[in-house]
């Protein structure tokens, strides 16, 4: 067990290393990094691949054909012999390269700015600095630590998610270094699973004045449909449908035959998942003629509380030794800790950054908490 002098000691070193970390972060930062654009992801990937070759760590450069690589790096000092823990995040953005022109690396006010610079690269440069401290600590590890960054989290995991998920499988537990929820850098022992699902409806085209007892609408088919699919919503179970793309028709006086609408789907449990999915599979017309498509569903289970209760409670027991206060919340969107928590292991997410502003030109890293997050994340790993 991590006893309260090296929890404060891990700490204590990593406060002086804030100069280094702002320096690292602005590097990562300023190589921009678009899930869309694989020349500029792999140069990113690079450069932070070398800051963990620096280190001695093993470093896997996972090449892909349509996105930037992901890499893999394992920490394995001569006493890790009992298991593996995950140390997991992304390192592209949604921001197109040439943001920073307009959305320029900056600190002011004791907070630092930049496209990517909280969601997520401030994580990753945390967890280089937590490998730092503990190899200045000295102190032995237990188990092996894989370190997995990603290069198309923002975009849905499509390349990267059977890669995690058979690390997760080989791992005891899992820290997901997504921010932390707002300014109060509360941890995310919970997240909704989230999809989207097409309800495409065929109905048939007539002329809208001269022959409209002909045709059936499509539009008006659809529209029954998602007034029917807007009484699932049940807001405080953590129950959410929200149709937000929606087309049909070509003109105004030709009775549509097809018309499309795009559903955004999200569920707290895993049973409200399977309910939701079950109850698209079996829609009916409502109007008689019409006929129904259902596309899609859920691309991401819940993660529920009880894969992170336990990591939760360890990771509280060892901010009060550092003389932190950490609380908890449950997120509304997915991340890859979704697809770990899914396959049944441990999983603690929002370790990473503290700030706010996540995909928007606002967004920003409180300088300061940096330090402390990289210190709990060392802990964590000593004491997992």
């Amino acid at each position: 067990m991590i006893q309260t002098a090296d929890a404060k000691s891990l700490l204590k070193n990593l406060r002086g290393k804030l100069p280094a970390m702002l320096k690292t972060l602005q590097e990562f930062v300023c190589c921009e990094s678009p899930s869309t654009e694989k020349a500029a992801a792999d140069a990113c990937a690079s450069l932070i691949a070398a800051a963990w070759r620096r280190r001695g760590v093993q470093v896997e450069v996972l090449e892909q054909k349509h996105h930037g690589a992901h890499l893999r790096m394992i920490y394995a000092p001569s006493g890790a012999r009992h298991g593996q823990i995950l140390v997991l995040g992304h390192y592209d953005t949604v921001y197109a390269s040439g943001t920073l022109r307009k959305m320029p690396f900056r600190i002011a006010g004791g907070k630092v700015f930049g496209p990517g610079v909280f969601d997520m690269k401030a994580g990753i440069v945390q967890a280089l600095s937590a490998l730092d401290a503990l190899k200045q600590l000295g102190a032995p590890l237990a188990k092996k630590i894989v370190f997995l960054w990603t290069s198309d989290e923002e975009i849905g995991s499509e390349s990267s998610r059977k890669l995690l998920e058979a690390e997760a499988r080989r791992s005891d537990a899992v820290f997901v270094l997504e921010p932390a929820l707002g300014p109060k850098g509360l941890l995310k022992t919970a997240r909704k699973g989230v999809g989207e699902a097409e309800i495409i409806v065929h109905g048939r085209a007539s002329h809208a004045g001269l022959a409209p007892e002909k045709g059936l609408n499509a539009i008006h088919e659809l529209a029954l449909q998602l007034a029917r699919v807007k009484q699932w919503n049940d807001l405080p179970r953590g129950i959410s449908v929200n149709a937000g793309v929606i087309e049909g028709g070509t003109r105004t006086n030709v009775i549509p035959d097809y018309a499309k609408a795009v559903v955004d789907l999200r569920a707290l449990r895993i049973a409200d998942m399977r309910a939701i999915e079950k109850r698209l599979r079996v829609l009916k017309p409502i109007s008689p003629g019409a006929r129904l498509e259902i596309h899609g569903g859920f691309s991401r289970a819940p993660l529920e509380r009880k894969h992170s209760a336990a990591l939760y409670q360890r990771a509280t027991a060892l901010a009060k030794k550092m003389g932190l206060q950490i609380g908890e919340c449950t997120a509304g969107g997915g991340s890859d800790g979704n697809f770990t928590a899914a396959i049944g292991i441990p999983t603690l997410d929002g370790f990473g950054a503290v700030g706010d502003g996540a995909h928007s030109p606002g967004e920003y890293v409180i300088a300061k908490t940096m330090p402390e997050r990289a210190a709990l994340l060392a802990a964590m790993l000593l004491r997992s």
